[in-house]
């Protein structure tokens, strides 16, 4: 298991080179920056050491509950561009759901409770902060976690 929370860029395809040897099943999911809204870039903050102690352990949990033979969470902090990485999920399991189910397991708390704060950067400086949704709230229930 390896949780990685880093400013830089991520490489996908070398994060994942090798990840899951001997699983049946390996599920992979990225995130980007939108263009919503004349968007130009989300500002993401974090406080260090409590957000890599809540991925871990969400890792761990998601490990555990869905008996994966390894798991990847990779998420950035600082200004992040239009078009550009955010975070990064792979799952890996004997059998195609459990790594399906994972990762959907893992993204639903990533974008509901995961300690991050963001701010949308709108093309005249303009910053916002940006709100919880309910429809991410409701996807998180069905997990009853």
């Amino acid at each position: 298991m390896r949780v990685l929370l880093q400013a830089e860029p991520f490489d996908a395809a070398a994060l994942t080179d090798g990840f899951g040897a001997g699983a049946g099943a390996v599920v992979t999911f990225t995130g980007l920056v939108r263009a919503d809204n004349g968007l130009t870039a989300l500002e993401i903050e974090h406080y260090p050491g409590m957000t890599e102690r809540a991925l871990s352990d969400h890792a761990q949990a998601a490990a555990d509950r869905f008996a994966l033979t390894d798991v990847l969470v990779v998420h950035r902090h600082g200004r992040i561009h239009i078009g550009e990485p955010i975070m990064m999920v792979a799952t890996a399991a004997p059998h195609r759901r459990a790594a399906f189910d994972a990762a959907d397991f893992l993204m639903d708390w990533l974008k509901s409770r995961a300690p991050f704060w963001k701010r949308e950067i709108g093309p005249d400086g303009s910053r916002g902060w940006v709100a919880a949704k309910d429809e991410d709230e409701a996807a998180l229930d069905r997990w009853q976690v």
